[in-house]
């Protein structure tokens, strides 16, 4: 694969918001180019100058899809990854596990927010990480530094047909941010958002992903971070190059913070 369909968002006059089940009540309006894709597997990065990284990490867990033994040992596996990853002096995790799935996928949309990401973005605005990370800051301690932080990984077997592209910190251009609302409409829940961005279509832009991935294998990405300015847009995209019939997509999305103190 050298290229591939990218949905970015349009300009609008209006401010654009999206929901994690109903997406008949999106506004994102869609701009899709036709973007270079890089072979991750074939360039070194960082998370502190493209962003992002590709490690092994073998998880004890044996099904993704047991909430229980996603809270109890996933989340510290991921907490510790990012320790070792990041050199931070903290990390903890602020969501539970977020699986989705393909849309061939008869989970697709059954769970909730369980639908690939299909446009351009970034989890959280600048303000909105901000909140978060006052909100977590641990009693007594002065923070010098904080980061947030997506740990994304396949668990269905490779090829990927709906795999997940970052796109190079360095080549994202604060003028290509857009300011939308991420609403959350669990039906269990009360509804409730908070600011993320959208993405401007920019020819500079270069994207990455990596293919046939393993679930012994975790893509961190940065999605705030309060000395660097360079939060990664990511998108779930159609991968063109895999036959028919493959088993559909399932990941689980990790999210979590990252604090140096004083």
């Amino acid at each position: 694969m050298t290229d591939a369909i990218i949905n970015y968002a349009a300009r609008t006059d209006f401010r654009q918001r999206y929901y994690a089940n109903d997406h008949s009540r999106d506004t994102v309006v869609i701009d899709a180019q036709r973007m270079a894709m890089t072979n991750g597997r074939e360039v070194a990065t960082d998370l502190d100058v493209e962003g992002f990284k590709l490690v092994p990490h073998v998880s004890v867990v044996g099904d993704f899809a047991d909430r229980q033994a996603v809270a109890d040992i996933h989340n510290r596996e991921i907490a510790e990854l990012l320790l070792v990853q990041t050199g931070a002096d903290a990390v903890f995790c602020t969501s539970p596990g977020i699986l989705r799935f393909g849309e061939r996928s008869a989970l697709a949309g059954k769970l909730n927010n369980s639908m690939p990401a299909r446009f351009a973005h970034i989890d959280i605005s600048k303000e909105t990480a901000a909140g978060f990370a006052a909100a977590g800051t641990p009693e007594g301690k002065t923070i010098v530094r904080y980061a947030h932080y997506n740990v994304w990984r396949a668990f269905s077997p490779p090829p990927q047909d709906v795999p997940l592209a970052v796109c190079d910190a360095q080549s994202v251009s604060a003028g290509d941010l857009i300011e939308a609302d991420a609403i959350f409409d669990d039906p269990e829940k009360p509804e409730w958002s908070f600011a993320s961005y959208i993405v401007a279509h920019n020819p500079a832009h270069r994207w990455v992903w990596y293919p046939d991935m393993t679930r012994d294998e975790a893509l961190i990405f940065k999605t705030s971070d309060s000395r660097f300015a360079n939060p990664i847009p990511h998108v779930a995209f159609d991968n063109a190059d895999v036959p028919s019939g493959i088993v559909p997509r399932s990941s689980i999305e990790m999210r979590a913070i990252a604090y140096w103190y004083a």
